[in-house]
């Protein structure tokens, strides 16, 4: 039940660090990997998917956002959401590669969404940029044992 309690927790902290909201899950994962009661390989998956898919909520929010674009309640200027396109545009969708990072990485995504990237693009290039961002995180953890 604990192991059970532990993923979800790792899988709920990666989802929600890759929305909007701001959370980190690497805190998260470090601590699991330093308890040493998980396989490695299990974490770093269950975090992968976690926040693979909190990053494809944002994709689908951004597919819908053009459409209140006009809306008086619309969160984001014109102007902003126009400097994003742009800059997508201009850097295409490997510019994706820096989803992991923080402050732009989950803004990013959603301009993807907004510039209608493909999923199965998408889904690819985030899936590898955010396991890579965790595996370095396992390996350097894991070095300091």
């Amino acid at each position: 039940m604990l192991a059970a309690s532990a993923y979800l927790g790792l899988f709920l902290s990666a989802f929600f660090a890759a929305t909007l909201l701001p959370l980190q899950s690497e805190a998260v994962l470090v601590a699991l990997l330093l308890g040493g009661a998980h396989a490695t390989w299990a974490l770093l998956t269950v975090a992968t998917a976690g926040n693979v898919l909190g990053s494809w909520v944002n994709w689908l929010l951004g597919r819908s956002l053009e459409h209140y674009r006009q809306r008086r309640w619309f969160p984001v200027s014109d102007t902003r959401l126009q400097q994003a396109q742009s800059w997508y545009a201009r850097y295409g969708r490997w510019s994706l590669l820096l989803s992991w990072m923080p402050v732009i990485g989950d803004p990013l995504t959603l301009v993807a969404g907004v510039m209608r990237e493909p999923l199965w693009r998408f889904l690819l290039i985030v899936t590898l940029a955010k396991a890579m961002r965790y595996a370095v995180l396992a390996a350097i953890t894991l070095t300091w044992i």
